[in-house]
């Protein structure tokens, strides 16, 4: 790890974090709340969202053409956009990927939202690679983070589905090899009780999400083994695979865990200020089995 001890963390000139887990577990809003701490002369940290990354750099153009599809469906913004008279973009946030979201979407009955298989599969491959390289991108944002922001410290806001495209059990994955050698990974673990309401608060709003290709697979083969694929509805069938998927990754988030540290879920809802992240990250670092 690039600090060995909590005493080199807290005396870091420049604090280098990248925080990872489920969806839901406190990533985004422990980040918005470190970037909105002090000013880059006073300490601020530099928020690097990899969603974000991912919808405005690398899947811009897939979301923006997939709006235009639906638009050349109606025939006066045809005929405007045929002409070049209107504009149509999407607009992604840090706490808004909808955009992102809804071109992902879900498999199943066309006439509910859903998407054929193939379609959908690849559109889960064109996220696979946006998320490498999104990840492969944070260490050309320390810098600039630094040499043009002026930010010393650094937050890397990772997408829930992290764990699904590495392999942190291999010692030479490239993507967990670079992310090492730059920031400190802090696993932010959920409890049962945490699952329990994830899965509460999935249900009532189903979002699409990235599943490993074989996963998927497996998941729609036990699914349709009693359906017609056509007729699937996709919020049932997401409904379906969120829990699994959720046993699936912990596991995989475990081993990602291993390159660094764990905080648990309450811990981080205490967090209020930039000296108790500090003191997080710190005693977990500490108490790191050796």
């Amino acid at each position: 790890m690039i600090y060995a001890t909590g005493a080199e963390f807290r005396a870091a000139p420049q604090k280098r974090v990248l925080l990872f887990g489920m969806s839901g577990l406190g990533k985004t809003t422990l980040s918005n709340m470190l970037r909105d701490t002090g000013t880059p002369q006073a300490g601020g940290w530099f928020h690097y969202s990899v969603d974000y990354r991912i919808g405005t750099r690398y899947m811009n153009e897939y979301i923006a053409d997939n709006f235009k599809r639906e638009a050349m469906k109606v025939p006066l913004l045809r005929d405007l956009l045929m002409t070049d008279s209107v504009y149509i973009s999407s607009n992604i946030t840090f706490d808004n990927l909808a955009p992102l979201s809804s071109y992902l979407g879900s498999p199943g009955d066309t006439a509910k939202g859903g998407l054929p298989l193939s379609e959908y599969q690849r559109r889960q491959h064109q996220h696979l690679q946006a998320e490498v390289a999104a990840m492969l991108d944070t260490t050309r944002f320390i810098e600039r983070a630094q040499m043009i922001y002026g930010y010393p410290n650094f937050i890397c806001d990772t997408s829930g589905s992290i764990c699904e495209v590495v392999d942190a059990d291999k010692p030479n994955d490239p993507v967990m090899t670079e992310l090492s050698q730059h920031l400190l990974l802090v696993w932010i673990k959920g409890s049962d009780a945490h699952k329990a309401e994830l899965t509460r608060r999935f249900d009532r709003a189903p979002k699409p999400m990235y599943f490993r290709p074989a996963f998927l697979a497996d998941l729609w083969a036990e699914y349709t083994q009693t359906r017609d694929p056509a007729t699937v509805d996709p919020d049932a069938f997401l409904r379906f695979g969120y829990a699994r998927l959720l046993d699936a990754r912990q596991p995989r988030y475990a081993a990602m865990a291993e390159w660094g540290v764990t905080v648990t879920a309450e811990d981080v809802a205490r967090v209020r200020n930039a000296a108790d992240f500090d003191d997080l990250i710190a005693t977990a670092i500490d108490r790191r089995p050796t």
